[in-house]
Formats: structure tokens, sequence, C-alpha cells
């Protein structure tokens, strides 16, 4: 259990694990041990914080937390849950300062110490809890260390003494390690890992994850949900093989289940009581140097039965030992003619053992074996024996040095789609000798011209030539497989026009010989011109818009794809102009008359109102300048005369 400050809440639910966990497993097992281990991280920097002070107590405030440990192996395996719980509930929460645990330390450690771990020969299962990442192989440079780990148990006082001296170690060396000692591993991480762990669980054979609850209250049901996935699958591994040696798996699992290659290895859905076989393949590709016997051995991960087989060679051929010594076919007897060819005596060389090596110079019989003007002897693909060139043999037995200087081979030509000259010729001396209508270095040319003939029964429809069964079109304006397609040209579209339009709509000028006539392209149907294909595809395409006899648009497109076939993609439904309609035409001038009429003499109406409206102001302005009195008439004079003597005085 990982033991940093983070797992607080952890170990509470941990402390009472053993006697609940003890019951459960009671149900499944009648042996049933379990022990406690806990890691925190190396005490190193920077994993840790090395002043004296954190060493002793590495939590932050009134927190009590114990010195900071690499693995401490807290109980060893026992059937007493009571003790169980007394121990662990006497553990404390340690701390560190990077994220990532060393878990994989603690891992190693239970895995190689088996003694001080108390395993037996028995299912082994390791349930690894924690709540972060982990640290492996290469991260022991951030403190220093840089020895790999020795995969050894370094316990002194049930303590990993060793944390500081060796590196984290490596996924491949634990995946051995667990493997070697039969341990299965339940990987019990929260939710936030659990990808990451699951990533280790498909490189780690027989293992297992689940998520972990926060505070770790499920690790019961975890373990026993676990358990039965382990138990429930058998895989088989086998020892490191053999150079030259291959190993082949096929599986009879329940249910008529058959599995091959990497899925023979195993079987699932096992229950107990239930049978399941396995067939194995063993087979020898080539003989050991020394020609010893050796061995491989192979079991079910989990368990410790196994399968010891011994592997005794067979490196000699039947007909060795129908062998004639001293036959006069091999130069007077000078060797055994076996298996076809001849076994010289000691002393002697040569295909017929016609040489004798005291009588050979090697200097002047590899004379024998270079070409004119060349320092190679048998062009580095052969030996030379007894002034004769030998040519080396390769695994593939179909690839074969030839000549006299082994200078030729029937691999070494042209290819062609990944084909030793296409496939369509035979090499002979690294060139290729082409089967008929095959032409080129790598044979890959044909000479048919069926593939360039036009519609119109001319090769490329004359303008252009069939070059390796594919029209080169000399004309730039035309192209396509047989160099039929126009962009440019204005007859596209007409030439088709006809055909078109008697299969489509069985109408027009050919809707009689439409069957004889207009045969010669594919026809789809789309409902609207949005449906059409459009450019920018493989094939030459052109757009077509065409009337019909009704006067109606049709649309269509005209393509030839690679294999020299014409497609035809029309609108279902032709455009067709409606007629006239006279009433709403009637109505609309009547409305429109009346309408005007309306405005008009709304018009005139407005205008005499604003010219009545001007004429009052005008009179209201010329009242109000009026200077005399309206109550007497402006032209009345009286014909009263009144005459005043100035003399008078009014006495």
């Amino acid at each position: 259990m990982d033991l940093s400050y983070s797992m607080k809440d952890d170990l509470e639910n941990v402390k009472s694990l053993g006697t609940a966990l003890m019951l459960e497993m009671e149900k499944i097992t009648s042996d049933f041990r379990i022990g406690f281990g806990s890691f925190v991280e190396k005490t190193v920097m920077p994993y840790i914080s090395t002043t004296p002070a954190k060493l002793r107590n590495p939590c932050t405030g009134d927190q009590n937390c114990t010195s900071p440990f690499s693995y401490k192996n807290v109980l060893s395996l026992t059937s007493e849950g009571n003790k169980f719980n007394e121990l662990v509930g006497k553990q404390h929460i340690s701390g560190n300062l990077d994220s990532p645990e060393g878990g994989f330390d603690a891992i190693m450690q239970v895995a190689v110490c088996g003694e001080q771990i108390g395993w037996r020969n028995v299912t082994r299962l390791l349930v690894f809890s924690t709540d972060a990442g982990f640290h492996f192989a290469g991260d022991g440079k951030l403190g220093g260390i840089v020895l790999p780990n020795d995969g050894k148990c370094h316990l002194e006082n049930n303590m990993y003494t060793m944390s500081h001296y060796y590196d984290y170690p490596s996924i491949a060396h634990l995946v051995q390690k667990l493997s070697e000692n039969n341990i299965q591993t339940i990987f019990a991480v929260t939710e936030e890992f659990q990808a990451v762990y699951k990533e280790l669980k498909n490189l780690i054979p027989k293992s297992a994850v689940g998520t972990l609850s926060s505070n770790s209250s499920n690790v019961i049901q975890l373990i026993i949900d676990a358990y039965n996935s382990l138990s429930s699958e058998v895989i088989l591994e086998n020892s490191k093989l053999p150079k030259g040696v291959t190993i082949s798996y096929k599986s009879f699992c329940k249910n008529g289940v058959n599995d091959t290659q990497e899925d023979g290895r195993k079987c699932s859905n096992i229950s107990i009581g239930d049978e399941v076989k396995f067939e194995i393949n063993v087979t020898a590709n080539e003989c050991p140097k020394k020609g010893q016997n050796e061995t491989i051995k192979i079991k079910p991960l989990g368990f410790t039965e196994e399968v010891e087989i011994n592997l005794q060679f067979i490196c000699e051929c039947q007909c060795q030992s129908e062998g004639e010594p001293n036959s006069p076919a091999c130069h007077e007897g000078n060797g055994t003619f076996e298996c076809g060819a001849c076994r010289c005596n000691e002393g002697r060389i040569g295909r017929l053992c016609e040489c004798s090596t005291d009588e050979v110079n090697s200097e002047d019989m590899d004379a024998y074996c270079r070409r004119e003007n060349s320092t190679e002897i048998c062009s580095n693909n052969g030996e030379c024996i007894c002034g004769q060139c030998v040519c080396k043999k390769r695994e593939n037995t179909n690839e074969v040095y030839s000549g006299k200087y082994c200078e030729c081979d029937n691999f070494n030509c042209d290819r062609s789609n990944g084909l030793i000259c296409g496939g369509n010729g035979i090499c002979k001396c690294r060139v290729c000798e082409c089967f008929p209508n095959f032409t080129g270095s790598a044979c890959d040319c044909s000479l048919d011209t069926f593939p360039c003939m036009a519609s119109n029964g001319q090769i490329c429809n004359g303008r252009g030539t069939c070059e390796c069964g594919t029209c080169n079109c000399t004309d730039p304006k035309f192209q396509g497989p047989t160099c039929e397609m126009c962009q440019t040209c204005l007859g596209v579209c007409a030439e088709h026009k006809d055909c078109v339009q008697c299969r489509a709509f069985d109408k027009g000028e050919k809707k009689e010989t439409c069957s004889q006539e207009c045969m010669h392209f594919n026809m789809t149907r789309v409902e609207s011109r949005d449906k059409l294909p459009q450019p920018g595809q493989p094939d030459p395409l052109s757009h077509c818009k065409e009337k019909d006899v009704d006067d109606c648009w049709f649309y269509f497109t005209y393509s030839v794809n690679s294999n020299g076939e014409a497609n035809v993609h029309v609108v279902e439904t032709p455009e067709c102009p409606s007629g006239p309609d006279i009433i709403p035409i009637v109505a609309g001038v009547v409305a429109g008359i009346v309408l005007i009429g309306l405005a008009l003499l709304l018009i005139w109406k407005l205008l005499m109102i604003i010219h009545d409206r001007r004429e009052f102001a005008k009179f209201e302005k010329e009242k109000m300048n009026a200077k005399w009195d309206t109550g007497e008439n402006p032209i009345y004079k009286s014909a009263v005369t009144t005459v005043v003597n100035p003399k008078y005085e009014g006495k």
C-alpha cells in the first residue's frame, strides 16, 4: 500500500481489512493467508526533503507522520486476520515531494524476497494500492542513482536498504520477476490513474486493474472481483527458445471456442472443474551449431506446474545412412556418394573430390574463380573449391546463385508492385525475361492494345498512342482512358443528348431505336442537380444542359472511368416552362388601372386642399393688415359745416 500523505483516509479503512477479507476469501478457498507491506519513495532528493526536520516528520503543520522510507514489509503472510488488523493499525502516514511514487521498488522486493514475504507454492496475489503514478527505470538519475536494479532481495529487518543505490526497475524486469515467481498482480488505483495502469496491465501478463474509491472503502470487493477475473483465465508462456526454434499454440476452450497464434495461448471464462486443451507445435528451422540437445519449459501463468520439453535435433538426412563409401562416382573412390552428392574423404576437396589439399595451391586455384578484370572470388557469392565456384545457399531455397563465377541470381531483378519482374516474367541472371505480351525492365509494360480501344474501334480514339496498355493522348484537348473525353468540345453533350433523353424519359428522336443505339453507357438517376457528380473527381467529367422535344430543360453529366466505362448521371425530373395564367394578368391590369385612378384622384384632392388653404391664409393676412374702422363708411362726407370764430373768447 502507498503510505504517502494523500492516502491518509485510505489507511483508516485498510486497518480493519484483515478479518473482513479473511471472511470473504473463506467463501472461495479454505487456505488463505494475508500480509501487508507499505512504500513511499526513495529517501534522496528530489523525491523527499532531506532536511533533518523533514526526515523526522515530512508532513506540514501538526500532522504526526512517520519518517519516509522506500519499502517496508510490515507483516509476512499469515492466516491470523486479527494480527493483520493489529499491526496495520499501528502504521502511520508518511510523505514525499513529487507525485509519482516508488511502488516499483516495492513490487520487485515482494517478488524476489520469497522467504521474508512467506510465499508458498499456491496461488500468489499481489494487491498494489495507490492513488498516484509510478517511477520506472531511468528516473533514478534525478537523484544521482545510475546503477540498474539488480533484481535481488535487499530486505534487512524488513526494510529495503538499497533504494539509494539501485535505480527503479524497468517494466520488463518486473514482468520477468513476477512471472518467474508466479505472482499475479491486482492494481487497485483511483479513477484518475485508471488509464495509466490499464496500459501497464497490458504489459504485465496475468494482471488486473480495479477502481479504488477515494477512501479505499471498496477494496475487499475489488480484490474479490479481480481474483475471480484472474482465476477464470489460463495463459501459457514458454521459456526462451533456442535459436532457429519456433513454437505455435492452438487452444480448445469452452463452448467450442478455438484460437491460434497469440490468442491460442489463452482460454477465458473458465470455472472450477472445467477442462481446456492446448495443442503446441515446436518447429526446428535449423540445427544448433554444436548439435547439442535443448530444453524449453511451458507453464500456465500464476501456477508452478510446468511441462519440460527435451528437444533432440535430427540434423542428418535419412539417405546419409545409405551412402556408398569410396564410390567410383567420387573421382576414383575418393569420397562417399550419399544423397546424390559426394562427401569427400579427408584430404580431398572438390565437387567430385577430384583435388588433393596437398597438391592444390589456393592462390592458383583462386585465379580460376575470378572473372576477367575482377578481384572478387566467385563474385563474393560463393567459395572457390578446387578451382571451381561453389555458390552460397540462401535461407529461401527458391533464391539461387548461379553461373560459373556465381555472378547470376534469380532474385535481384527489377520489381513492380512488389513482385520480381512484376509477376509477368522470369528473373535470369539479374535480367527479366518477360512472358509474351509484356516488356520493360520489370515486365510491367503490357503490349495488349485492347484497354486502349475506343468505342469507335480506333486505338486511343485516333488522338494518342497506346503505351503499356494505357493511352497517352497527343491532342491536349482530349483525355480519358481512350482519349475520348474533350472538356472544351461542344459536341460531348449534343452527341449523347438523344440517347440520354430516350433512356431517361422514353422520348425523343431515338425512342424507337433506343435499345439498339443507346446502351453504350451506364445511367444513374438522381433527384436534383445538387446530387450530380461535381468537378474534382479522378474521371473526366462533362456537365450538360439540353432541351427535350417538349422544350423542357434536362440536366446530365457524362464521364468515362479508368476501365473505359461511360457513366451518365441524369436528373430524373426535367424543368419545363409553364404557360401564362390569363385571369391573374387581367385582374392585375384592372386592379392597376383602378389603383392608378384612385391615386390620381387622391393627388388632385390633395392639391386642391393645399391651394384652398393657401388662399384662405392669404385672405386672413390681408384682413389683419386693414387700417380703417370697419364701423364707418370711408367715403361718407357729412352735409353740416361748422365754422369757429378765432376771435371768440367764450364770453
